[in-house]
């Protein structure tokens, strides 16, 4: 039995004009946690008691057994139900532990794929923290939606070959050297990509990525020298 089960079973006790169920869809939770964890409104009862709800919702915190809660208070139309802390916690506790990896585990989602999408850097650029915070809700909502029975597919594209890869084969090729690439890889990358003479290359650019797109054997390979490492950075970060 669930804490609203509860109270909607003791209230059941002390309202004759409403049976378990009713009662059960009738409670809610209040604005404000100073007010209780879960209210029960009085207006549906005036009509039927034929008193205001103020006094209706009085009378049953007087009669109701409070013993299962921590208090039970009437504020205006409402009983309000402050639940004993302690003992939710003993049962939260005793559930988690009997449940283990399969605690809160629903199956609203019954197996359908659901996707998530991550940071998929540049890895051209260096990482900021933006790229953290993407990776990092995006694992947590996969974690929540997998608890909820979803299928999560979590996709980070890395490598993409659209234009920016164009601009910086072209200063790789002009200005770039393997050995500066491989021994600070996202620094100088950043370097070849920003000079000003590269937007001015548009034939070398649409050349170069049309090479890299139809796999061109040592285009290919030049991309490989320049980029390997900083692969290997963000496989780490997004791991």
């Amino acid at each position: 039995m669930n804490n609203k089960e509860l109270i909607a079973s003791e209230l059941a006790k002390v309202i004759d004009s409403l049976d378990q169920d009713a009662i059960l869809n009738l409670l809610e939770q209040p604005k404000s946690s100073d007010l209780g964890d879960i209210a029960f409104p009085a207006f549906s009862l005036a009509k039927v008691e034929r008193k205001a709800p103020q006094a209706i919702a009085a009378d049953i915190a007087e009669k109701i057994d409070q013993s299962a809660f921590e208090k039970v208070v009437a504020t205006g139309p409402y009983v309000n139900f402050f639940l004993d802390k302690s003992k939710i916690s003993d049962q939260v506790i005793k559930s988690v532990i009997e449940a283990g990896a399969d605690y809160g585990q629903q199956d609203e989602g019954h197996g359908q794929n659901i996707t998530i999408d991550l940071s998929s850097p540049n890895i051209a650029k260096p990482f900021s923290v933006g790229h953290l915070r993407s990776t990092v809700i995006g694992d947590a909502l996969s974690n929540i939606f997998r608890k909820m029975g979803y299928n999560t597919i979590k996709i980070n594209h890395l490598g993409d070959w659209g234009k920016q890869f164009g601009l910086l084969m072209v200063a790789y090729k002009k200005w770039g050297s393997k050995e500066a690439v491989e021994a600070n890889p996202i620094d100088e990358l950043l370097k070849l990509y920003v000079k000003k003479d590269v937007n001015g290359s548009k034939n070398w650019k649409m050349g170069i990525q049309k090479q890299l797109n139809c796999g061109n054997g040592s285009v290919t390979k030049a991309w490989w020298n320049s980029t390997v490492s900083t692969n290997s950075s963000v496989l780490n970060l997004t791991a």
